[in-house]
């Protein structure tokens, strides 16, 4: 006997299928660089990880109430004021080094949570 264990991804979710060499590969598309990731579509990001950098995110239609940052290939403290800053926007910052956050950004899209990403690329 065996038992399916794959995940069932509801239909046009973004998913990080593959990460590194300065870019990501998400649902089948392949982009340079850092990106932004929305359950609905991934756009790219110039990974400025400040409040101006992610006003896509605070004007998005369906705004996230998680951030998942990818911070680059190690982990660094987030700054306290972007922290704050997202907290007024009513968005909970979740902040990681970069593999981590795909990662953690796929189970949270794939559990149906209000989610977007902010990674930047690694080599």
């Amino acid at each position: 006997m065996s038992l399916d264990v794959t995940p069932k991804v509801p239909p046009g979710r973004q998913i990080v299928q593959a990460y590194g060499e300065g870019g990501f590969r998400v649902t089948g598309q392949a982009y340079d660089g850092s990106v932004l990731i929305f359950l609905d579509h991934t756009q790219a990001w110039s990974g400025e990880l400040t409040i101006d950098g992610l006003q896509a995110v605070i004007e998005a239609q369906d705004r996230p109430e998680i951030l998942v940052v990818g911070c680059g290939l190690e982990f660094t403290l987030p700054p306290e004021a972007l922290r704050q800053a997202l907290k007024t926007h009513g968005i909970v910052l979740e902040w990681m080094d970069s593999a981590a956050a795909c990662r953690t950004y796929n189970v949270l899209a794939i559990e149906e949570r209000s989610v977007a990403a902010a990674l930047v690329a690694v080599a």
